[in-house]
């Protein structure tokens, strides 16, 4: 049975939530720019705008769930001059953007904790922060359809398996949307998310 966050916790979880997934995005799409396509800029999401990368359900799901994810920033293989290098970095910019911020708070709160320990409601913004960009960090590097991961098992499979991606490229909302149902995806990601916010706070 799902944990649902206290109000408190929910209220607290909406500027991080916009922050992660924005960041998300925005890192993506920089990435992609440097690297040599300028999709994401012509279409105005290169940009820390939450608006512009809002996927309502997703953003409910990191919400409630602490896991879930944003409207992808268009990407074009084409305009890169090393395709299969420069789209595993874009892959990976989002995630990293989300794990880097993770860092950060968690650096704050072990330099600098006096205003955490004094305001307690700024001590759990902060923790939130880093739970809520773990997991997106995590969730979007599993490697099914739509989420990150699923570029990188594109470029790394070899040609022979290549049947079983676009199957997945079909149906993997679907596929992602049982596993969630079932727990599966949970009993993956808790672990590592307990471990990296040990090493982190």
């Amino acid at each position: 049975m799902p944990h649902f966050p206290a109000m408190g916790d929910l209220l607290l979880s909406l500027p991080a939530v916009l922050w992660a997934i924005t960041f998300h995005e925005f890192c993506h799409g920089y990435a992609a720019y440097r690297l040599g396509d300028p999709t994401a800029a012509k279409m105005g999401r290169l940009t820390l705008n939450p608006l512009a990368h809002l996927d309502p359900i997703g953003a409910i799901m990191l919400l409630i769930f602490r896991f879930g994810w944003a409207k992808p920033v268009p990407i074009e293989p084409r305009n890169f001059k090393h395709p299969r290098r420069d789209l595993i970095i874009v892959s990976l910019a989002g995630s990293t953007g989300n794990f880097v911020t993770a860092v950060i708070c968690g650096l704050l709160v072990r330099f600098l904790p006096g205003p955490f320990v004094a305001v307690p409601a700024l001590g759990r913004f902060i923790v939130l922060m880093v739970l809520i960009n773990l997991g997106l960090g995590v969730f979007n590097l599993i490697p099914i359809p739509p989420l990150d991961g699923s570029k990188l098992l594109y470029v790394l499979l070899p040609p022979r398996w290549m049947g079983v991606f676009f199957w997945l490229e079909r149906y993997g909302f679907f596929v992602l949307m049982i596993l969630l149902v079932l727990g599966v995806v949970q009993a993956i990601m808790s672990p590592i998310i307990r471990t990296l916010l040990f090493m982190i706070i």
